[in-house]
């Protein structure tokens, strides 16, 4: 299977988990329409009231490389990295399941 798959933690300053989230769900309709893109969902830590995880479905580890280099995902990128302390992601590879 050539899907590539991104689990994403951002971490943010103290206090300011929903002003990152905020803008990230503004800015989610910059992914709409972005070829190769299946699905991006933002989540809220259960556990750590600082951490978002990011869950990404790509139909390639290519389309994930270029969404990127857009402009429009480097503008967000940049408005959004004021409010993050820590970024690490871990990228798998589905198998398969419901969804795929």
């Amino acid at each position: 299977m050539s899907k590539y798959t991104m689990f994403g933690q951002l971490k943010a300053h103290p206090g300011k988990r929903d002003e990152l989230a905020k803008l990230m769900l503004e800015s989610a309709d910059t992914l709409e329409g972005m070829e190769g893109c299946i699905f991006y969902i933002i989540n809220e830590s259960v556990d750590d009231p600082d951490v978002l995880w990011i869950m990404e479905l790509w139909e390639n580890a290519e389309a994930h490389a270029a969404s990127l280099k857009n402009e429009r995902v480097l503008a967000v990128i940049q408005r959004c990295r004021p409010l993050i302390a820590g970024v690490s992601g871990v990228p798998v590879r589905p198998i398969g399941g419901k969804g795929l």
